[in-house]
């Protein structure tokens, strides 16, 4: 089947476009800049296939939880200015969003969990859902144990407690109170050598009460759900396994020098499996309260062990005093939210927030989120799986009451689009702030890079499937003088493959047609070239293949150099010149298009200078040749050596200084 026949994918009326919130204790990095230029990047085709109005994009700082609390602390102790918690986040918000706006990320919305007008909303969005929740049946009310440092006579927050992480073959380098930097959840007596990092001490566990969503309990639905999506093009396979992980019965990872020991005890009912080969075996239990009850056996008598993924009780509240305040609910208070689960439901309340600063009625933002014509896409890193997984879908499902369906019947929550990637490396390492080799920080990269060069490397990287290294050349202690930078060949595309196409066109029309473009027909297999570009394009941006997306762009831009060399040559007539300039001019109106969401400054302004108006932008008229988009065929003059896709300065200088 090739592309004219096979069928091109259906969009929603409605999208809303999420990116990863970044955390308010600190600016952003290169990660995080990787993971918005492509909700970014998404979010402008969007706005050009099914109209801007239907389309928001919203992100922003969360400013809740340990790491803001641990970072705060230890500024304050190091004599930083910020008076308070709120003052701290603030200035690293404005920071965000500063940076964001110089690498041309276009939200509808950035904005703050604890600022501005979304706080009041996302307070509000946070009662409703625990509430929704607890009337459906779903919460539990347990006496967990929580870490508590007895030397400084406190309790101790997510971030204040360091050990491994339990679960069975991670590769984290750090294992928080229930957490590990990779984004797996445990409990936290199953931390393996926890240390406080008040005091020094190892830490001692007391038990507190807290609200739990009974997640384990929705493992059915949960199952349907990935069993749908997993069958979709647009779902990402290495998501769909990785979450399959968490929905095996709760296993217990042990070497066979304590079996011995294991047959004397009396534990809860559970089966042997593994290789008998194996220097370990596997005991599977039917429920995590067996599971939990039999680590508690094996820690007593001195048996060491890891814990497999599954799901278990998401927590939804804690005591750090710096969270979103929790509803009085069946006589507990004094609790906040726990950081995460309030975190899913921000992007909520920020599009409820910029629906009202648009003045849209209050009820507004269900046509996004629970109309089943709309959908909701959030680009998030692979360690966030769990939560916008299992944990996110679970929870949004669950507000429908006690007896949830999937899908979520019109009027309901509905389920979101995971756009998760794998991990992207600095010079071929896990980015690390506190190791040798520091990577630089999202701002210090414009002092090399243009955001255009930017974009095009990261969108060219294949990381919805493999983890890929940013490896800047001018941040390697020994370049190579001889090796091209890899960030800037796929903006090569850009500032020399395309921006040459333009000016000879250019300065061809000003040359034999006085700036005027001829009338003449695009000739068939000029308009099958084009035809073929636009439906790839479209069939690799609906399945979020951003690499791809690229791909197509590269061969179809030096396709349009190569077809203007060979005619060239050719071309002994005006009759001939007129049909190569015509042609060569469709061929870059569909290339200005498909080029639009990567770099919107360059295009917009090639389609003034070209004098094409707002509507060759929009995908309603895709298929249209040039002349519907020209009141006049007039082209703006350009002048000698005039660049639509500029280099950065620093490459310019060299440039200069090697011909010098």
């Amino acid at each position: 089947m090739n592309n004219f026949e096979r069928p091109r994918p259906i969009f929603p009326k409605r999208a809303v476009i999420t990116g990863g919130m970044p955390y308010g204790n600190k600016s952003l990095h290169f990660g995080h800049l990787a993971l918005m230029v492509r909700a970014d990047t998404f979010a402008r085709f969007m706005r050009d296939r099914i109209g801007k109005d239907n389309v928001i994009f919203v992100s922003g700082t969360d400013c809740y939880g340990s790491p803001a609390v641990e970072s705060f602390r230890k500024l304050k102790e190091a004599g930083g200015k910020d008076k308070t918690i709120t003052d701290f986040v603030m200035r690293n918000h404005i920071d965000q969003k500063e940076t964001f706006d110089l690498y041309n990320i276009s939200f509808n919305l950035f904005s703050a969990s604890a600022l501005g007008a979304s706080k009041e909303i996302h307070n509000k969005e946070s009662r409703i859902f625990i509430n929704s929740l607890y009337k459906a049946n779903k919460l539990s009310k347990k006496s967990s144990l929580q870490f508590y440092d007895e030397k400084c006579g406190q309790f101790l927050n997510g971030r204040q407690v360091i050990g491994k992480c339990p679960i069975e073959g991670c590769q984290g380098e750090k294992g928080y109170a229930d957490e590990c930097d990779l984004g797996h959840q445990y409990l936290p007596q199953d931390l393996i050598n926890p240390i406080s990092t008040l005091s020094g001490e190892k830490p001692v566990l007391k038990k507190v009460e807290n609200w739990y969503f009974n997640l384990e309990d929705c493992l059915d639905i949960l199952n349907v759900w990935i069993d749908d999506i997993a069958k979709k093009s647009d779902t990402s396979q290495f998501m769909v396994k990785e979450i399959k992980e968490f929905f095996k019965k709760p296993e217990i990872y042990v070497k066979k020098d304590f079996k011995e020991v294991i047959t004397k005890l009396s534990l809860p009912k559970y089966e042997i499996v593994g290789k008998e080969t194996a220097p370990s075996f596997t005991m599977v239990f039917d429920k995590l309260t067996d599971r939990e009850k039999a680590c508690e056996e094996l820690s007593a008598n001195g048996v060491r062990y890891r814990t497999g993924k599954t799901l278990t009780p998401f927590r939804l509240t804690g005591d750090l005093e710096w969270g979103v305040p929790c509803p009085v609910i069946d006589g507990l208070s004094g609790r906040t939210f726990y950081v995460w689960p309030e975190s899913l439901w921000a992007p909520i309340s920020f599009t409820k927030t910029y629906l009202e600063s648009i003045n849209k009625n209050e009820d507004e933002w269900k046509k996004y989120w629970c109309d089943n014509s709309a959908e909701i896409y959030q680009f998030i890193g692979e360690d966030n799986m769990y939560f916008y997984g299992p944990a996110q879908q679970a929870i949004w499902l669950s507000c429908q009451g006690e007896s949830p369906v999937y899908p979520a019947p019109n009027g309901a929550l509905q389920t979101t689009k995971i756009v998760p990637i794998k991990s992207l490396l600095y010079m071929n390492s896990k980015a690390s702030s506190s190791g040798r080799l520091k990577p630089p920080t999202a701002r210090e990269l414009l002092a090399h890079y243009t955001p255009d060069q930017f974009r095009m490397h990261i969108l060219g990287m294949n990381l919805g499937n493999n983890n890929i290294s940013f490896s800047p050349k001018c941040f390697e202690e020994n370049p190579s003088g001889d090796i091209l930078d890899p960030v800037l060949k796929e903006g090569n595309l850009l500032t020399n493959v395309y921006n040459r196409i333009l000016r000879t066109l250019f300065y061809s029309l000003q040359k034999d047609f006085d700036g005027k473009l001829p009338h003449v027909e695009i000739d068939e297999d000029i308009k099958s070239q084009c035809k073929k570009a636009i439906l790839d394009y479209e069939r690799f941006m609906y399945d979020k293949k951003f690499h791809q997306v690229i791909n197509v762009l590269d061969v179809f831009v030096r396709n349009i150099n190569k077809y203007w060399v060979k005619e060239i040559a050719n071309a002994d007539s005006m009759e001939k010149k007129s049909r190569l300039v015509a042609n060569t001019a469709e061929m870059i109106k569909v290339a200005n298009i498909l080029l639009h969401p990567i770099s919107p400054i360059g295009t917009e302004k090639v389609r003034r200078y070209m004098n094409l108006d707002e509507r060759s932008f929009d995908w309603n008229y895709i298929f249209e040749d040039i002349y519907f988009f020209m009141e006049k065929p007039n082209f703006e003059t350009l002048q000698e050596r005039e660049d639509f896709f500029k280099k950065h300065q620093s490459q310019l200088d060299e440039l200069a200084n090697k011909n010098n």
